[in-house]
């Protein structure tokens, strides 16, 4: 079992574009194939996120996006590490915590002051897969403003 993440690239786009649709229709999106692979596509040609695509035995298994964001105060960039998914049938395997790493090194080679993400307090396997990676959580609260229905 052969993990690899590389950094996405033209090439992996419609890999990567299956995955999003697939982890759209997890969080209860209707699948989109062709809608997911534009939003990916606007997203990387602008330089507006960064992709990584994790591969089991050559398989495309998983993805995280990441994207850039700025503290003010640290005069630093951050990284929010929005999108983390692994295929239910890859899952169990080092995918994710794979992906995780992968994204800690992507930050840290970008010189940035921190990454982070944010996941629902219910969501136990991946709360339980962030911890074991050396990620915190924290009470820090968090809102937000609806601004058109999902």
């Amino acid at each position: 079992m052969a993990v690899t993440i590389d950094h996405v690239q033209p090439a992996d786009l419609d890999a990567l574009a299956a995955l999003f649709d697939a982890y759209r229709q997890f969080y209860g999106q209707p699948s989109d194939p062709a809608a997911s692979r534009d939003w990916l596509r606007q997203r990387l040609r602008f330089g507006e996120s960064r992709a990584l695509l994790a591969r089991l035995d050559g398989k495309a298994a998983g993805f995280a996006q990441l994207y850039p964001m700025f503290s003010s105060v640290r005069l630093a960039r951050i990284w929010i590490l929005n999108d983390l998914f692994v295929l239910p049938q890859m899952r169990r395997r080092g995918v994710a915590r794979r992906l995780l790493d992968a994204a800690a090194d992507f930050a840290r080679e970008d010189g940035a002051a921190w990454i982070q993400l944010e996941t629902a307090r219910d969501n136990e396997a991946a709360r339980a897969t962030y911890r074991a990676a050396g990620w915190r959580e924290d009470a820090t609260q968090w809102y937000s403003l609806a601004l058109r229905q999902a």
